[in-house]
């Protein structure tokens, strides 16, 4: 069930302290307005009591939803990869084969949730836009593009599209692609990634991680080159291409923030 708890905020723009109820746990299949709420944002709204200022309350948080088999785990500005939670382990030992994530921000806490809601797996996908934003870097002559969201999925149209916050004001930019570039992401997290799937406790998978499974693809592709080269007359080995096709949407779902990173 989801869990709550009273905290003492004091305001600061009148100084004064009230006391207000947060969630500490969302539990998505019990709470679907919770659900709904944590999404748009209006979970973390406050307003004091006394002067009216409003501001949005940041906090960790634990989003749970064993519909689709996942939990995501917001802590505010965390740099660690590995989180392991010795208490939530032993309270979820029955749960087997549950994606337990560990994320920063909020973008990157309702993209997750959107993910793992379409069915897909979150490592592929950032795999598939650390090439698109390398695409899109391109086109705009930016050095990188480093802030960008899952938006749209749409398995008829066989399209993935991606929000990219990019340049000095932040400006929304859609780009999406085929899914074949999913499909080419998901080869690599089968044969690179695996041990990574294996591990306990929460992880952060996000653009640092893609790029040193992409450095691990990419030294193994260029060994199997060298090979190749040392041994002509052998038969060539297929290898994995990570393709970067790509067209222009309209359509961008969910609604991300581009002033949190």
């Amino acid at each position: 069930m989801s869990e709550k708890v009273t905290k003492s905020i004091v305001c600061p723009k009148c100084n004064e302290t009230t006391q207000t109820e947060i969630y500490t746990s969302i539990n998505s299949l019990n709470d679907p307005e919770l659900r709904v709420r944590a999404l748009d944002e209006s979970l973390f709204k406050w307003r004091c009591s006394c002067c009216g200022h409003q501001a949005r309350l940041t906090y960790p948080v634990l989003y749970n939803d064993m519909k689709n088999r996942f939990m995501v785990y917001l802590i505010p500005r965390i740099e660690r990869f590995q989180l392991a939670d010795k208490e939530l382990e032993e309270e979820f030992a029955n749960l087997k084969n549950i994606n337990k994530r560990l994320v920063a921000d909020y973008n990157a806490f309702k993209e997750k949730v959107f993910i793992f809601e379409s069915g897909l797996d979150d490592m592929a996908v950032e795999l598939t836009k650390l090439a698109i934003s390398e695409a899109v870097a391109k086109k705009h002559r930016l050095e990188y593009v480093d802030n960008g969201y899952l938006s749209m999925y749409d398995r008829e149209t066989n399209t993935m599209g991606f929000t990219f916050f990019i340049g000095k004001n932040n400006a929304p930019y859609v780009q999406s692609a085929r899914l074949e570039i999913y499909g080419k992401s998901m080869s690599i997290v089968k044969e690179f990634a695996h041990k990574d799937k294996k591990l306990k406790g929460f992880i952060k998978v996000d653009r640092e991680w893609a790029e040193n499974v992409l450095y691990r693809y990419k030294r193994s592709k260029q060994h199997l080159q060298n090979m190749q080269d040392e041994n002509p007359e052998k038969p060539t080995i297929k290898k994995q291409e990570f393709e970067k096709k790509k067209i222009e949407i309209e359509i961008v779902t969910p609604d991300f923030n581009k002033n949190d990173k």
